[in-house]
C-alpha cells in the first residue's frame, strides 16, 4: 500500500477500477500517512476522515455494481483552503472566516467530486492567498518536508507540502503571482498555472470581480507527476455560468504534440535577479535535453521581461490596497496578517498614471505575442534559488526571486513546473515551461518529455 500511495492519481484510479485495491483501503492509507507526517509540516488544516471513508465505501459499492463515477473514481485528494468546500470549514486563512462552513462547493471542487474523487481535507494557505509564505493567524506556518526549517512557498504551500510528503496524489491550488509554481519548485513536485480564463474561480477566497487585476489569479492542479496534471486540467476547465472571464476554448491533447518539432527559447537570467549556479545549470540541462531530442532551442530572453515585476506590483497595488480592504471587510476580518500591510503602504496611483499603466500592460502583451510568433515555448527558472528559510521570502532580495513566475501572471500565459534537479543542500530545483495562451498541451508535452529524462518526485525523509 505504501508504494501505491506514492503513485500518480492515474495509477491509483487504474488500480481501483481493476479492483487491485479498494477506495476504502487507499483512503485509509492516505489518512494514516497524513496523520503521520502532518504534525511535522502542518500542511493539512482540516481532516475530514469520517466523511472521506464514507464516500470511499460508497465508491466501492458503486464499483461492485459496475458503476464508475468518473476518471478519478475513489481516488483521494485535498483542496487548498482558499476554496469553499461544503460542510468543511473554509477559512481562506482570514480570521473573519475561522469558523465558516460553506453550504456549496467551489466549481473546481464540485467538478472533481463529479469525477469520483474523495475529499480528505483542506490544505493551508496564507491570508487571502496573498503571500509567498504559507502562514496565517488561524493555523500558523507550513513547513517544507525536505527541510523543516525551510518554506514550502505560497500560497499553495500546504498543498505542495502534503503532496510531496506522500499524503495525497494531488490538490488544487491558485496562482496570483506564482502560488502554484513556487511551491511546486520548492517542494519538488509538478504544477500548472493555466491560461488566464481557463479555469473558473467561483468559490475561491479571491473571487472574480474584486479588482482590476482579477486575471492574475488562476486555479490549477499540483501533483507529483505530469500525467496527473494532464488528467485533472480538463476536468476543472471550462465555463461554469458564474465566472464571466472564462472562455470556452478547447484543450489540446499533450500526446498529440511532437516535441522534436518545437521551437524553444530559454534563458537562465531574467535581468531582475540572477539565480544560483545550480538553478542556472538545471535550465541549461533541460535545454540540452530538448535540443538533443531534435527541437530547435535558442538562448533568448523575451523583450522587456525585466519590466514585468515592477509593472505587476504597480497594477496590483495601485489603489493603495483598497480592494484587499474590501475583501477583509466582506469577510469580517478586523485583524489581518501583518504581511498584507505591504499593499496598504503603497501609494495610490492617479487615474492618469493608472490608465497609462494599463495601456503599457497591453503594449507589453503585444510585444510578447510578437516574440512568441518565433517560438512554441519558453524554458526558464521558477525562482532564483531553492527553498529559503522560513519567514524570509518577503525580504527584498528573496522576494525578487518570484519575478520568474509573476511575469506570466501579468501576461496570462500558461506555465508548467516540474522537478528537474537538486541543490547541494538536498533541496528540489524546478524548471518552468511557458507557452502561448491556450497551449497548455504544448507545455504539458514538454514537461512530460523532460520528466522522462530528468526523473520525477523524490520522497523526503521525514523519519
Amino acid at each position: 500500500m505504501d508504494s501505491l500511495l506514492y503513485q500518480s492519481a492515474v495509477k491509483m484510479a487504474e488500480a481501483i477500477q481493476a479492483k487491485d485495491v479498494s477506495s476504502v483501503e487507499l483512503v485509509t492509507a492516505a489518512i494514516q500517512q497524513i496523520e503521520t507526517v502532518n504534525p511535522k509540516i502542518n500542511a493539512v488544516v482540516q481532516l475530514a476522515a469520517e466523511s472521506a471513508l464514507e464516500q470511499a465505501q460508497n465508491a466501492d459499492e458503486a464499483l461492485a455494481q459496475g458503476e464508475i463515477k468518473g476518471a478519478l473514481h475513489g481516488v483521494p485528494m485535498t483542496i487548498k483552503d482558499s476554496f469553499d468546500t461544503a460542510n468543511i470549514i473554509s477559512t481562506g486563512g482570514t480570521l473573519g472566516r475561522k469558523d465558516h462552513i460553506p453550504t456549496t462547493d467551489a466549481t473546481v471542487v464540485a467538478r472533481l467530486k463529479s469525477a469520483g474523487t474523495i475529499l480528505l481535507g483542506k490544505t493551508n494557505t496564507p491570508e487571502l492567498t496573498l503571500s509567498p509564505e504559507t502562514d496565517n493567524l488561524i493555523y500558523g506556518q507550513t513547513k517544507n518536508p525536505y527541510d523543516l526549517e525551510r518554506t514550502p512557498g505560497g500560497s499553495s504551500g500546504g498543498a505542495a507540502s502534503i503532496i510531496a510528503a506522500g499524503g495525497v496524489p494531488f490538490d488544487i491550488g491558485t496562482d496570483y503571482g506564482g502560488s502554484i509554481r513556487t511551491p511546486a519548485h520548492f517542494c519538488g513536485i509538478a504544477g500548472i498555472k493555466p491560461t488566464s480564463g481557463r479555469v473558473p474561480r467561483t468559490g475561491n477566497i479571491i473571487p472574480f470581480g474584486v479588482s482590476a487585476v482579477d486575471s492574475f489569479q488562476q486555479a490549477g492542479p499540483l501533483a507529483r507527476y505530469v500525467e496527473d496534471l494532464s488528467l485533472i486540467l480538463p476536468i476543472i476547465s471550462g465555463i461554469d455560468g458564474h465566472d464571466p472571464n472564462i472562455m470556452p476554448v478547447p484543450l489540446g491533447d499533450p500526446d498529440a504534440v511532437d516535441v522534436q518539432s518545437l521551437r524553444i527559447a530559454f534563458h537562465a537570467d531574467n535581468g531582475i535577479i540572477t539565480p544560483t549556479p545550480e538553478v542556472r545549470n538545471v535550465v541549461h540541462s533541460a535545454a540540452t535535453i530538448l535540443l538533443d531530442s531534435g527541437a530547435v532551442v535558442e538562448e533568448k530572453r523575451p523583450d522587456d521581461i525585466e519590466k514585468t515585476f515592477e509593472m505587476r506590483k504597480l497594477l496590483s497595488r495601485g489603489d493603495g490596497g483598497a480592494w484587499i480592504k474590501r475583501l477583509l471587510d466582506q469577510y469580517g476580518t478586523d485583524e489581518p496578517t501583518p504581511s498584507l500591510s505591504r499593499y496598504g503602504e503603497s501609494p495610490v496611483s492617479s487615474v492618469v498614471d493608472y490608465t497609462k499603466l494599463i495601456a503599457d500592460w497591453d503594449q507589453l502583451k503585444h510585444r510578447m505575442l510578437r516574440f512568441m510568433q518565433s517560438y512554441d515555448a519558453i524554458l526558464c527558472p521558477v525562482n532564483a534559488f531553492p527553498a529559503p528559510y522560513l519567514g524570509t521570502l518577503l525580504e527584498p532580495d528573496n522576494y525578487l526571486g518570484i519575478s520568474y513566475v509573476a511575469a506570466y501572471n501579468l501576461l496570462g500565459y500558461p506555465a508548467v513546473v516540474i522537478r528537474a534537479g537538486t541543490s547541494p543542500e538536498g533541496l528540489p530545483i524546478g524548471v518552468q515551461i511557458v507557452t502561448s495562451p491556450w497551449r497548455e498541451d504544448v507545455a504539458l508535452a514538454i514537461a512530460a518529455h523532460l520528466e522522462s529524462a530528468l526523473g520525477t518526485w523524490q520522497p523526503p525523509d521525514l523519519s
